[in-house]
């Protein structure tokens, strides 16, 4: 191969691996789980147009079920109204045109929407008139009448048409699925997959490949020569043929890409489908290319993956087409073999169609199946073919007369009225239902969905304008995250403490950093995923407790010195594990007897004897510079200077509109989670430390500002935070809904007594929102008393077999931009991000609310997608159940022992949760709004392309708007009527589904 070839081809081979990464997830290693849009490589592309796009090259489902769509009609969740609307927003034509007999196109695909595709076989309408469960026989039979004469779908295209795919929609292993019924994907995964997860590794194997210092591709090809026992060792000749191939994997994969397809220009299609077919592993892989900083060490290059990728495609389809035709071919020579075997296909595409005759459609089962097994001979297949030909027709007419049945019901149509459509009416009527595919459906009903949810909120808005709820003088003021299951917390603290006021904000509170603990090996970043910090803030023993952290040190380098050696080192040893198994089983069985009967009790116990062992440290936080060193991601500054410190308070408050009438108390809340047997651990914690919680953030911020340096450089930028106030730190842990407080014992004396009020507050509320949290919750008690649901909270939390430890952010729906006041009140369901924002102290640009959006609106919109695709095709965009899941390298989880690397939200995660995209409503007027969008194009991506969905609130006269990408600002003019009620616990006591929003007449008036 001459120069001239090598690097034109390399640098497309670049070229097609950087393309991968916009359709390939992209999610990095588990332990640093971060949520983020799916679909992030379609990004540019508006949102109905994406997701069309990602169901044609994968195949998945991008939205809810029709079904569960018309659940929610039934529940009046989704009304006709509704989904007229969702049509005019789709942009469907012509829908006030006359479609037959006054029907409009409007009043057609209303009655198809709400009809469903769901079409009766020939036996299932037998049985239904058996059993005389058919409602309107009479109507149908009429209908079988109507569709006798329309005329007969073409017969499934031909086998040139099938293999015309290949490079474009399918490979040659989807082709000789279809053809054969084996699939060799299960075989290439298997033995794959080994060789993948110790070659990623990052803790677990025992074991590594000796070669894999020389990239992914040698250490698979050495395991061909050097393995007793391999996976292919059945082919003939192959470990010789893989041995013997060239050391430089582009040599390889140039090789084997004409083997399988002669046309050049298909093989970056073929290596994306290639890719796809295995998108978790190959996601992963790509990942660990891109960012080797994150590995250990060990090269990761998608090259060697795409090479041994192909050659095992190559190796395994020629093996089955050897079985299939019973002499050995290469699979491009496919198309010129079945060419002329049409019968064949038709029976083999039969096979599947569920609406046949049992009868046939055992026998076309057996036939493909004895093809599997051995040869068949064409007329057989011809036989049988012409025997399926009239079924299929019979099925197609059943399909076409059940529709017309459903769409008669939902007209109002009569048998008369059916039979004067006559044969061009009838055809007319079918074309226009049909009219819409199945994506164009789902569209309009996700726009209907929506909209009846959008019309709640901003009923709910309405209603809540004129009250204006705001206390007067708080006695504290409690900034929480953003966080939608916050929305819960702050609103039982302001029931229980009406006096007191919240905030909401980025948990990260505006001080990006990298932290290390007093335990902690090394440092890890905790801010949005997409700052990268350049300070790094260390926690260290107060002064005098030096002697008691060197005897924590050596106390805790002990128990896990001991752990490591009992529970890790010795399980890899022949004697040392069984002798460990027997001398540990007794105090192995009291545990996990305590650990499953009493988790919450055993959790306590344990941690109580931990600090005992291990004993407490005072400590303190090194938080300014002591060198003008510049700072670096890569050599990151110990602290900041007081300037920069003033500057990061000021801002924060600032953003969340405290700059005047600062409370005797500050709260600073970060939040995290904590369960056992996790793997999704951090995609519970704070999303915008990236991951981690959120309590040091909190913690940093809350010394800062208790600085006297900073104050008086805060009374400099006109922000005035006297000696009257104190703020204090703590972590709000979402799951048990316990909270840790931070360096108590710093408050001064005169604070003492509205800080002990406050922790009691604060419990009650903790305690108050378990019990709602509850309501969700299939094995919680039902209507628990609130210290029932916290104790339950806790053993969730502890419990080692808990699936469910928290539902995360599996109601999510909205987000709100502005004062409290336009929410405090209402109950919102734990459904909307609250980020405090005050229009009045912005300037005339809305500087502030831009900095806003461009960090909340990513954040929210990251969230929000994950658990929106998560939810709709959770097969192929989420990761199954936590049940089978298996903990691999550290960097993933697999059901069970073999399967595709799973990345997105486990089931148990995403169950109760009701996919739509994220309106954010922004207390501040259109043309504000208008002028930020023109000037962001990271905001024009979202909002232009409806990934979310964007309204204004007039921060003065209450007036609502919603952006549309076509149409503009379009006012809102609904009615705000919404139940009242005294307390939350009112509201959602004894329901277990989503609540519309309500208001709370207690706790603020």
């Amino acid at each position: 191969m001459s120069g001239q070839r090598d690097l034109p081809i390399r640098e497309r081979l670049a070229s097609w691996v950087d393309h991968l990464a916009h359709v390939l997830p992209a999610q990095a290693p588990i332990r640093d789980f971060v949520h983020h849009n799916t679909l992030h490589g379609f990004q540019h592309l508006p949102f109905d147009e994406a997701l069309a796009a990602a169901h044609r090259l994968t195949g998945a489902h991008t939205y809810w079920p029709e079904g569960r769509f018309r659940a929610c009609f039934d529940h009046g969740r989704v009304t006709r109204a509704d989904l007229s609307a969702a049509l005019d927003d789709a942009g469907v034509a012509d829908l006030e045109s006359t479609i037959v007999r006054g029907l409009t196109r409007r009043d057609v695909l209303l009655a198809a929407l709400l009809a469903g595709e769901e079409v009766a076989g020939e036996q299932r309408i037998a049985w239904l008139r058996r059993e005389g469960r058919l409602d309107d026989d009479r109507l149908f039979r009429h209908c079988e009448s109507a569709v006798a004469s329309l005329p007969v779908a073409d017969e499934p295209g031909a086998w040139e048409g099938l293999c015309a795919e290949v490079g474009e929609t399918r490979t040659w292993r989807a082709v000789l699925a279809e053809v054969s019924g084996e699939d060799v994907l299960e075989r290439i995964r298997s033995i794959l997959q080994r060789h993948l997860a110790a070659h990623l590794d990052l803790g677990v194997a025992a074991w590594r490949n000796p070669a894999r210092e020389k990239g992914f591709f040698a250490a698979w090809r050495a395991s061909a020569g050097f393995d007793l026992a391999w996976e292919l060792d059945e082919l003939p000749n192959v470990r010789d043929e893989i041995l013997h191939l060239p050391d430089d994997p582009l040599d390889v994969l140039l090789d084997e890409l004409p083997r399988l397809l002669p046309d050049e220009t298909r093989w970056h299609g073929y290596l994306e489908r290639l890719s796809l077919e295995l998108p978790g592993w190959s996601g992963m892989f790509l990942w660990r290319d891109r960012n080797p900083a994150h590995g250990d060490g060990t090269p990761v290059a998608m090259l060697d993956y795409l090479t041994v990728r192909v050659l095992l495609e190559r190796l395994l389809t020629e093996d089955l087409v050897r079985r299939l035709v019973g002499w050995p071919m290469g699979v491009a020579e496919l198309p010129a073999h079945f060419m002329a075997r049409p019968d064949e296909l038709l029976v083999r595409r039969a096979a599947r169609e569920v609406h046949l005759p049992e009868d046939l459609l055992g026998q076309a089962a057996s036939l493909v199946e004895q093809a599997r097994v051995g040869h068949v001979d064409d007329s057989a297949w011809q036989a049988l073919a012409e025997r399926l030909r009239p079924a299929l027709r019979r099925v197609q007419a059943n399909g076409a007369a059940w529709r017309l049945l459903a769409l008669a019901r939902q007209l109002g149509l009569t048998p008369d009225d059916v039979d004067a459509l006559g044969a061009q009416g009838v055809d007319d009527l079918l074309a226009c239902s049909a009219s819409l595919n199945s994506l164009q459906r789902g569209q309009v009903w996700l726009l209907a969905y929506e909209g009846h949810y959008r019309e709640q909120l901003f009923s709910a808005l309405a209603a809540n304008h004129p009250r204006r709820l705001s206390p007067a003088g708080p006695s504290a003021q409690v900034v929480m995250c953003m966080d939608d299951r916050e929305e819960g917390t702050r609103r039982h603290l302001e029931e229980v403490a009406p006096d007191v006021e919240t905030f909401g904000a980025a948990g990260f509170f505006g001080v990006p950093m990298y932290w290390q603990g007093l335990d902690d090996a090394g440092r890890t970043a905790l801010c949005p995923v997409v700052v990268q910090p350049q300070h790094l803030i260390r926690e260290l023993p107060a002064h005098g407790a030096e002697g008691l952290a060197g005897r924590h040190a050596a106390r805790r380098a002990l128990r896990l010195r001991w752990r490591e050696r009992f529970y890790q080192a010795t399980r890899r040893r022949a004697l040392g594990g069984p002798l460990l198994a027997a001398a540990g089983s007794l105090p192995a069985l009291a545990a996990l007897t305590a650990a499953t009967l009493v988790p919450g009790w055993f959790a306590e116990t344990r941690q109580r004897w931990r600090e005992r062992f291990e004993g407490r440290v005072p400590t303190r936080l090194a938080l300014t510079a002591e060198r003008a060193d510049p700072a670096t991601p890569e050599q990151p500054r110990s602290g900041w200077s007081d300037e920069e410190q003033v500057d990061r308070v000021a801002a924060f408050l600032r953003m969340i509109g405290l700059t005047r009438d600062v409370a005797p108390l500050v709260v600073i809340f970060g939040h995290g989670s904590s369960s056992q047997n996790n793997p999704h651990l951090s995609a519970y914690d704070c999303g915008a430390c990236s991951g981690r919680h959120g309590g040091p953030n909190a913690r940093v911020f809350a010394a800062l500002a208790n600085r006297p340096e900073v104050r008086a450089g805060l009374a400099r930028h006109g922000l005035q935070v006297g000696d009257g106030s104190w703020f204090v730190a703590a972590e709000h842990n979402t799951c048990d809904d316990t909270v840790a407080w931070y360096d108590l014992e710093a408050v001064p004396t005169r604070f003492q007594a509205g800080l002990d009020r406050l922790l009691a507050q604060v419990g009650e509320a903790c305690r108050a929102h378990a019990a709602e949290r509850c309501r969700r919750l299939a094995s919680a008690p039902p209507r628990p008393t609130p210290w029932q649901a916290r104790r339950h909270m806790l053993g969730r939390a502890n419990d080692i077999s808990q699936a469910r430890p928290e539902l995360g952010h599996a109601t999510n729906a909205a987000a709100f931009i502005g004062r409290r006041q336009m929410s405090r009140g209402l109950f919102l369901d734990r459904r909307v991000f609250l980020i405090s924002y005050d229009p009045a102290g912005d300037d005339a640009q809305g500087r502030i609310v831009e900095s806003i959006l461009l960090a909340a609106g990513p954040v929210g919109a990251g969230i929000a997608l994950e658990y929106y695709f998560s939810s709709v095709d959770n097969e192929r965009f989420g990761c199954g159940s936590k049940v089978t899941h298996n903990l691999t390298g550290l960097f993933g989880v697999m059901e069970g022992a073999d399967s595709d690397l799973r990345t997105g939200l486990p089931w148990q995660m995403v169950e109760i949760h009701e996919p739509m995209r994220l309106l954010v409503v922004v207390e501040q007027s259109t043309a504000v709004l208008t002028a930020i969008l023109r000037r962001q194009p990271p905001l024009q991506e979202l909002i232009d392309n409806a990934w979310i969905t964007l309204a204004a609130k007039e921060p003065d006269s209450g007036a609502m708007a919603r952006y549309c990408p076509r149409r503009g600002w379009l006012p809102w003019s609904g009615s705000a009527v919404l139940p009242q009620v005294a307390r939350s616990a009112d509201w959602f006591a004894g329901e277990s589904e989503a609540l519309a929003p309500a208001v709370i007449l207690g706790g603020g008036e």
